[in-house]
């Protein structure tokens, strides 16, 4: 059997990790409030994503509830339901999942979970928190990308990493999480130039745009670790298969590290949501709400 390529970050290892450390904490608590993922109609797109979040629950001691509200729901019925759930002790944690029916304003929705059960991150609050270096409850897949580059062992200080991609649930809190453990961080988009011109400088670059093999090894610096965040469907010859933002095969040949899709930042962006809940518990404790 062929020993494991040491380049590649597996994220099954590290969620793992995570996992064990929450299921110490939860292990020795008599009572934990649970999760609530809450679907919005039919969200077949999210069933992939429920199932993966229930699944690391259990492994990690956290009770976890499935709930699916009727897809013509009011704005007002949501956000009431929402604040009745903030003010239940039984709840820990509030999952959207998105997306969400049309006329449902999501960043309203993310806005009414109270900043203490905000798992995901989500909330304005929660990000707004990452500017002053509080990244204890940041959004999951951010925390993750940042979690697979301290895999690699490199200095967090000064490590100059380019972030491709802007958006505000991965790029932008990433970024600012990666400043706030000392990296010099670039953030390219798609008004940037020259990607290739920052990216072949960089020690580590974060790929989150959601095109498929956007970023060959013409792109990266010899050795450079490449966090590769964006799931695409492609059609092959064998059928649908799912791809990165990277062609990670090519990249192989150039950087010291990468993470596959699948099975890098995604597993790891579950354990990072099983963590927040710990840290959420934790800070409802001394909150005094538990």
């Amino acid at each position: 059997m062929p020993s494991p390529d040491h380049r590649i970050i597996n994220g099954i290892d590290v969620k793992k990790r995570i996992i064990s450390d929450v299921k110490a904490y939860t292990e020795q608590q008599s009572d934990m409030p649970r999760l609530i993922s809450v679907l919005i109609g039919d969200v077949p797109e999210a069933d992939v994503y429920v199932r993966n979040q229930a699944r690391g629950a259990e492994q990690a001691g956290l009770p976890f509830e499935r709930v699916n509200w009727p897809s013509d729901i009011t704005q007002e019925d949501c956000k009431s339901r929402i604040l009745a759930m903030n003010d239940d002790p039984s709840v820990l944690g509030i999952i959207l999942q998105r997306p969400v029916p049309g006329h449902i304003n999501v960043r309203s929705m993310q806005s009414a979970i109270h900043p203490l059960k905000d798992v995901e991150g989500m909330n304005p609050a929660s990000i707004g928190n990452i500017v002053y270096s509080d990244v204890a409850l940041a959004p999951c897949t951010a925390a993750a990308s940042v979690a697979l580059i301290k895999e690699t062992g490199l200095p967090m200080e000064g490590l100059e990493v380019v972030m491709i991609g802007h958006s505000e649930i991965v790029g932008k809190p990433a970024a600012m999480m990666l400043m706030a453990e000392g990296c010099t961080v670039t953030v390219c988009h798609h008004m940037t130039r020259s990607v290739p011109m920052h990216s072949r400088r960089a020690d580590v670059v974060v790929v989150a745009v959601g095109k498929a093999h956007l970023v060959g090894p013409d792109m990266i610096k010899p050795g450079a670790a490449v966090i590769d965040i964006g799931i695409n469907q492609i059609e092959t010859e064998d059928g649908v298969k799912i791809v990165g933002d990277v062609d990670t095969d090519a990249v192989l040949d150039v950087a010291g590290w990468i993470t596959p899709v699948p099975g890098g930042v995604g597993p790891v962006t579950v354990a990072i949501l099983m963590r927040n809940a710990m840290v959420a518990h934790q800070r409802q404790i001394a909150a005094g709400w538990l």
